[in-house]
């Protein structure tokens, strides 16, 4: 039996609500003219992560999105393994950050866990991310995608870039953490991206990349995608950073390009911004910040 391929230029589900996962998503299949769309964005339910394994979370995601949508769809289910804490937080690694997805608060977890284990003496602790991509069609057929980065922890957090557990891991053969690398360098060797040359070995060798992508409208999605992730105060800087130099190369994009105009637009960004209460004061600064850029 012949199995399914994706033709170009259909629609693709990316099966997730994190923004920072679907940014970094869209951004390596976007190339390859595929019709990107987050589940969120379709308003689809997040399902309940209830398998064992990065594979069947995967899974799971993948095949309601699927069924959801109509569409193929694309998950990932990723995380931080740790060897001292016998793989932990593992496919917790999301849920070691509480329901404000305060990824400040898993790193201080980790930190502790390893303290407490005395760990952090002697040689820095060994770890690994890995990331499981799973692309599933509304019929249930499925294929599965591993990718895996090795590299050891650092204490304090280091940088500004990235997301999640990045500013403490420093991948081997680098100096730097994933959180002070510039992106372009972290997606050349992420767990993510190595898993994405799995699928496209397998899936997209008969789609030629073209490479026709709307530059400014990823960088807008970028900018929102970093604003309602981030968790520390070297992301919220590098983030205010960015926005910075955004408004120095689109500033015609900017409804509010004056510091009064800003201000005012600011004012109601905070009026009307439901922000929860668990989430990082940080994130709701620069939630705040975007929104009245825009």
């Amino acid at each position: 039996m012949e199995r399914k391929q994706l033709a170009p230029g259909s629609r693709l589900v990316v099966a997730s609500h994190n923004p920072g996962k679907v940014w970094e998503i869209k951004e390596l299949i976007v190339p390859y003219g595929f019709d990107a769309v987050s589940a969120g964005n379709l308003d689809l339910a997040e399902p309940e992560e209830t398998e064992p394994t990065f594979e069947g979370n995967a899974r799971l995601k993948a095949l309601a999105a699927a069924n959801g949508s109509g569409l193929p769809a694309l998950a990932d289910d990723s995380g931080l393994e740790i060897d001292a804490l016998g793989g932990a937080p593992g496919i917790y690694s999301a849920r070691w950050a509480g329901p404000g997805k305060d990824f400040g608060l898993a790193m201080q977890l980790v930190h502790d866990a390893l303290a407490e284990k005395g760990a952090w003496e002697g040689l820095p602790p060994r770890a690994n991310f890995i990331s499981v991509l799973c692309l599933a069609w509304p019929t249930g057929e499925h294929r599965l995608f591993e990718g895996r980065v090795y590299g050891t922890l650092r204490w304090p957090p280091r940088g500004g870039n990235g997301f999640g557990y990045d500013p403490i891991f420093v991948p081997d053969g680098e100096t730097q953490t994933f959180g002070e690398m510039e992106p372009s360098a972290k997606y050349a060797i992420s767990h993510r991206t190595r898993a994405f040359e799995a699928f496209k070995r397998d899936c997209l060798e008969h789609v030629k990349r073209d490479g026709t992508v709307a530059k400014t409208g990823l960088e807008v999605e970028a900018l929102d995608a970093a604003a309602r992730n981030l968790s520390t105060q070297a992301e919220l800087a590098r983030f205010i950073e960015s926005l910075r130099d955004d408004l120095s190369h689109n500033g015609t994009a900017w409804k509010a390009s004056d510091l009064a105009a800003f201000l005012r637009s600011l004012e109601q960004a905070a009026a009307a911004t439901d922000v929860p209460d668990a989430e990082p004061r940080w994130r709701t600064l620069a939630r705040l910040l975007f929104a009245a850029s825009r």
